[in-house]
């Protein structure tokens, strides 16, 4: 293995994969690349901490500076990558720079998705990515009296509790007919649709959308039915798409993302992925994955580390999710996709329980309310076999 290791991509998944190579005893040279201006930072925050300015910029760091220089990992921030040239084993940068690498890890994440919508350029429509994004929509409530949110998902939802704890009017514009459809139970959505209209957020769902309106700024959302919803600020949290954009002009394999094994290996031998922009097979679901969380990212990036370490590695993990809305936090240990049951444990009316979905009497996930205990006991037992009749009491 050539001596050297460029890492592109300076987010949770890249960073760990710098620090885990350190840490397995790698002393060889490690270039960790990043687009934004900024060191490797959480992301999870900038939703809801971060947004409601409960923490400041170095609070998301995930290292302090001199973390690099004293693990001698040269950190290239504002470092834009043009493309990848397998065949002469470079990395060009937008600047024209060639950086060579023995080998190379792609962890360049997701962007923000956006859908092609008349007037969706006008200004102050807006997408939450990055600590650039939140700077904007912070700007933006600041100055705007009402929020239009097109999407309840996690980052829709959480962005609407800190607008609604600012006093905006918040209004959000869901397709499907509930909130959080692609990741809970109906029971899960509703606890969720009921908090939100106690906090005084406008939810249509079911409902489509014709246009973004305004002259300049945005002024309002035109739904299908001709209805406007005014909004002197938007957010389009619609999901994201992974960054695979430079693995695929490489010739690598890609599908929906970049396509590993459980090495973190891609379709070329020299080059490895980690983190929200990797599709791999995850054996405890039997199915392919791409999985956007922390948990992956961390996770991913330890296994890839020791697989450029020549270690053998077959990455099998439990996923596992958290999003914080008001009062509420929501804790997910794995994927609920299949159930053919659900149990609901404790009293949602108080704000404390947990739902178990299984699978044929096997438990493949939990959502968990408030419910600390029930979180951390899924995440020890999913996998093994946890019968219905011994599902424990929310705490």
């Amino acid at each position: 293995m050539q001596d050297n290791i460029v890492i592109v991509g300076a987010g949770q998944a890249g960073a760990q994969v710098a620090q885990s190579l350190r840490q397995g005893g790698y002393a060889g040279s490690i270039r960790l690349i990043g687009e934004e201006v900024h060191p490797p930072y959480q992301r999870p925050p900038l939703s809801k901490k971060f947004l409601a300015g409960e923490t400041d910029a170095e609070g998301l760091w995930l290292r302090p500076s001199a973390f690099y220089e004293t693990q001698s990992v040269e950190l290239l921030t504002g470092a834009p990558v043009a493309r990848i040239d397998p065949a002469r084993h470079e990395v060009m940068l937008a600047t024209g720079e060639p950086i060579p690498y023995g080998k190379l890890v792609l962890a360049t994440g997701t962007r923000a998705r956006r859908i092609p919508l008349p007037g969706v350029d006008l200004g102050g429509v807006l997408t939450l990515r990055s600590i650039a994004d939140v700077d904007r929509i912070r700007d933006g409530l600041a100055a705007q009296d009402s929020l239009a949110v097109i999407g309840a998902g996690y980052i829709g939802l959480e962005v609407a509790a800190v607008a609604r704890a600012m006093g905006k009017a918040v209004t959000v514009i869901e397709a499907q007919d509930r909130v959080l459809k692609r990741v809970v139970s109906p029971a899960v959505s509703a606890f969720y649709e009921a908090l939100h209209a106690a906090k005084g957020v406008d939810l249509r769902l079911g409902t489509g959308l014709a246009a973004i309106e305004g002259e300049g700024h945005v002024t309002g959302v035109r739904l299908a039915d001709g209805s406007v919803v005014p909004a002197g600020l938007v957010l389009m949290a619609v999901g994201a798409e992974p960054n695979d954009d430079l693995a695929v002009a490489a010739g690598l394999e890609t599908d929906n993302g970049i396509l590993v094994d459980g090495g973190g290996q891609t379709s070329d031998p020299d080059i490895y992925a980690a983190g929200d922009c990797t599709r791999f097979f995850l054996p405890r679901y039997d199915r392919s994955v791409r999985l956007e969380s922390v948990q992956n990212a961390i996770d991913q990036a330890k296994v890839v580390a020791q697989s450029i370490l020549g270690n053998e590695v077959d990455y099998d993990p439990l996923p596992w999710f958290w999003s914080d809305q008001y009062h509420i936090k929501l804790q997910i240990a794995g994927l609920s996709d299949g159930y053919d049951e659900v149990i609901t444990v404790g009293e949602p009316a108080e704000d404390k329980f947990y739902v178990a979905y299984l699978r044929q009497g096997r438990l493949i996930a939990v959502d968990s309310i408030n419910s600390p205990r029930s979180h951390m006991m899924a995440r020890k037992a999913i996998g093994e076999v946890w019968r219905a009749d011994l599902l424990p009491a929310a705490a």
